[in-house]
């Protein structure tokens, strides 16, 4: 078994760390302890992206060891859905929670109409990133969650930001969307047809 101790490390460097071990010892257990949820979730979700089996222990520290299993569950990672050909991947790219430079309300307005008229872009529409003050948007009490979740059950993914989620003491109330990292953000911009950064 490959061991790595994270903690203390930010993301998405556990993500990264993670990786290079799946790419050196791909036929070996690997443990990766962190000690914090963002970095949990990560790293648990890069794993099932690629295959692997994942378990999880908590240590008495409150840190968590997590265990990858090469190669014994279904890849579930939303960059490997097939698309329609004709399909474009638009990626929204939201790195607020305001629409716009001037006044808070009105931005914060705007944002909830921008966000309750995303689905009028029918199949081209892909997957949302949500970082920075946009994390605020997935959040229990948002005004524009129940829209989010309509957009979630449509098929579009929703990546929140993680590092921002732990910065604002937010992830325990992410109530939409999956953790993500800055590797996932960047090669979703890769693999997307279209980015639109609000």
């Amino acid at each position: 078994m490959q061991k790595k101790d994270c903690r203390g490390i930010a993301c998405p460097q556990p993500v990264l760390i993670t990786k290079e071990l799946i790419d050196q010892f791909p036929d070996e257990l690997i443990e990766i302890q962190v000690d914090n949820e963002a970095a949990r979730e990560n790293v648990t979700r890069f794993f099932k992206s690629q295959g692997w089996e994942v378990s999880l222990k908590e240590a008495d520290d409150g840190s968590f060891y997590i265990t990858g299993a090469p190669g014994t569950c279904e890849i579930t990672h939303a960059a490997t859905k097939t698309e329609e050909p004709t399909t474009q991947k638009i990626l929204i790219f939201i790195p607020t929670n305001c629409f716009g430079v001037g006044d808070d309300e009105l931005g914060k307005a705007l944002m909830k109409n921008f966000i309750l008229t995303l689905k009028e872009m029918g199949p081209d529409l892909w997957r949302i990133i949500l970082v920075n003050g946009g994390v605020k948007l997935a959040v229990k009490g948002s005004p524009v969650l129940s829209a989010l979740c309509e957009l979630e059950k449509a098929g579009i993914d929703i990546l929140v930001c993680g590092t921002c989620l732990e910065y604002f003491k937010l992830m325990g109330e992410k109530a939409v969307g999956h953790t993500t990292n800055m590797l996932d953000i960047v090669t979703s911009m890769q693999i997307a047809s279209k980015v639109v950064r609000i």
